[in-house]
């Protein structure tokens, strides 16, 4: 149940028919795995906390750097070179001290993913690299967990809803059936190769963590089935669909012996396999 501070804390959710002191309690009681802790990581983070979600986990292996502050608006001048997991984790909870915070100071990889993901009730997509998406897509749907995945390029951002089970049982689309094969390394660029407008990992993050309470409230509806494409300069939304496709599905790792083993660098042409 909530305490009187958390009711007036929540209260403008609390008003809220379709929250309100039921979903309240749900949000309270879940836990969220947010995996990266930069441009799309800091607004998931931001609203997750103040939305009073009980447990957030926070992945992140890298420091604050001068160049992150145009976009992580999590951090200030004063947390530069300290480790982001640090920083964030004393930010949010100087802003809700309900919300209990799990700080993994580690590079997500196939040999503790499944290990940290397995105590989450849903994971966040907030990384900037296709390896890692694609281990934490695998890792999902090893473990049966739902995956918001969220991503940036320029002024275009992207969201979609995956690896979820609907109401009736029917099991959605996950990140493999969005792209079967990665692309070609010469192809793929993280923000610090080209450049982000500084306010869309805002909007692709706020999405991502609306999502989120949706899908824990039992609210509205999630972006399952369906990629979001944004357009920061034209300011132009579409939806596509996106089909469940059970053969590239199978093509990820089926257990867990089989995903440590397999290296997801190697499989997106950015690492030889020694």
């Amino acid at each position: 149940m909530l305490n009187k501070e958390e009711i007036s804390r929540y209260s403008r959710h609390l008003l809220l028919p379709e929250i309100g002191t039921t979903g309240q309690v749900k949000l309270k009681s879940a836990k969220v795995l947010v995996v990266g802790a930069g441009g799309l990581g800091c607004p998931v983070l931001l609203y997750l906390t103040a939305a009073g979600v009980g447990e957030i986990g926070i992945v992140d292996f890298d420091k604050v750097d001068e160049s992150n502050l145009q976009r992580q608006v999590l951090y200030t001048v004063e947390d530069v070179g300290k480790l982001k997991v640090e920083a964030a984790a004393a930010k949010l909870f100087r802003q809700n001290s309900f919300v209990k915070l799990t700080t993994y100071n580690c590079k997500l990889d196939n040999q503790n993913a499944l290990e940290i993901i397995q105590n989450f009730d849903i994971v966040i997509d907030g990384t900037d690299n296709f390896s890692t998406r694609y281990l934490v897509n695998d890792a999902c749907i090893i473990l049966n967990k739902p995956l918001i995945y969220g991503s940036i390029y320029r002024f275009e951002g992207q969201v979609s809803f995956l690896n979820c089970t609907d109401k009736e049982g029917t099991q959605g689309p996950s990140y493999r059936c969005l792209f079967p094969q990665p692309p070609a390394p010469e192809s793929s660029f993280n923000c610090s190769e080209i450049g982000v407008i500084g306010v869309l990992p805002g909007i692709v993050g706020t999405l991502q963590a609306n999502e989120a309470i949706k899908y824990i409230t039992g609210i509205g509806k999630v972006l399952s089935g369906k990629l979001l494409l944004i357009n920061a300069l034209t300011m132009d939304f579409s939806t596509i669909e996106v089909v469940r496709n059970n053969e590239t599905i199978k093509s990820a790792p089926a257990n867990a012996k089989e995903f440590k083993k397999m290296s997801y660098d190697f499989f997106c042409g950015t690492s030889r396999n020694d």
